[in-house]
């Protein structure tokens, strides 16, 4: 698998992949970011973009303020296709914390997660990249809020965890998960995969999958049950080989899927139903499900 991204003009997107013979679902995507100077495409080409194949119900994560409004206006637009979920992003809460907003932005995601159309409290966690030793405290507690706030809403929980899987498995085995509880871009390695299944938690795996330097990821995903599956985009970060480095959207998702069957050893047919059932469990229906 080279890790060598695919020839494309400046500006130019990758190519549609084949589509999938079975519908399954983007589970974390921002549609309203846009990288590299590109204009983030409109939310109904960008999904209609991905229905045509086979990726036909998005997630839309808002994980700031300004993103968690966005969010909310977008699925008051009624795309049939689209759920959305809201929360503060790890590398936001040591800012808040230190203006004196976090409350006030607290609450805001709290208004927005009653939203019908949201069904998930997310992305929160940690992230020991970005923040220093001084922010683990408050992002430690701003992730034991968000836990409590997806057990009172009923919603799903959808985590963020960069170098930090001990402690992101502690708080969890001390707050008690979530009954729908989601790793987003699943990292981590065999053992913590298994320790997760055994939380009875979904490892979502994105394009990173597919990079010639993840066979650790890979064999991470070769031990997870299909049960415990879902897929995603991270878009517009995190494009799949041999896109690397390119901007990543949800249509791009067969090539995720088809690299996961294979190191799981299934059809894709088999893989894909399995991603599909996995992710209405965790979410509920969408207005356009297959």
């Amino acid at each position: 698998m080279s890790g060598r991204r695919g020839r494309l003009a400046p500006g130019e997107r990758p190519p549609a992949p084949d589509p999938l013979p079975i519908p399954v679902v983007d589970n974390h995507c921002h549609l309203d970011i846009a990288r590299d100077d590109e204009p983030a495409a409109p939310v109904a080409d960008a999904l209609a973009a991905a229905a045509a194949v086979g990726v036909d119900r998005v997630v839309q994560i808002g994980c700031d303020l300004e993103a968690v409004r966005w969010t909310e206006r977008v699925l008051d637009e009624g795309h049939p296709g689209l759920l959305g979920g809201v929360a503060l992003h790890p590398n936001e809460i040591p800012r808040l914390v230190a203006t004196g907003e976090l409350d006030d932005a607290f609450a805001e995601v709290e208004r927005v997660a009653a939203h019908p159309r949201v069904r998930v409290v997310g992305e929160t966690g940690l992230d020991y990249f970005r923040t220093g030793p001084e922010g683990v405290p408050a992002q430690q507690e701003a992730f034991r809020r968000h836990i409590d706030l997806a057990k009172r809403t009923g919603l799903a929980l959808q985590i963020h965890d960069r170098d930090a899987h001990d402690d992101v498995l502690r708080i969890l085995r001390e707050e008690g998960p979530p009954e729908r509880t989601v790793l987003h871009c699943f990292s981590g390695d065999v053992p913590m995969a298994r320790a997760a299944v055994e939380l009875g938690l979904m490892l979502s795996f994105a394009g990173t999958v597919t990079f010639s330097s993840a066979q650790g990821l890979r064999d991470a995903l070769a031990v997870t049950p299909l049960e415990h599956l879902l897929v995603e985009t991270d878009a517009p970060y995190l494009t799949p080989h041999p896109w690397r480095g390119a901007s990543n959207a949800s249509y791009l998702v067969p090539l995720t899927v088809r690299a996961m069957a294979g190191t799981l050893s299934v059809d894709v047919p088999t893989l894909c139903t399995a991603l599909s059932r996995n992710s209405e469990r965790v979410y509920g229906r969408w207005e356009n499900a297959s």
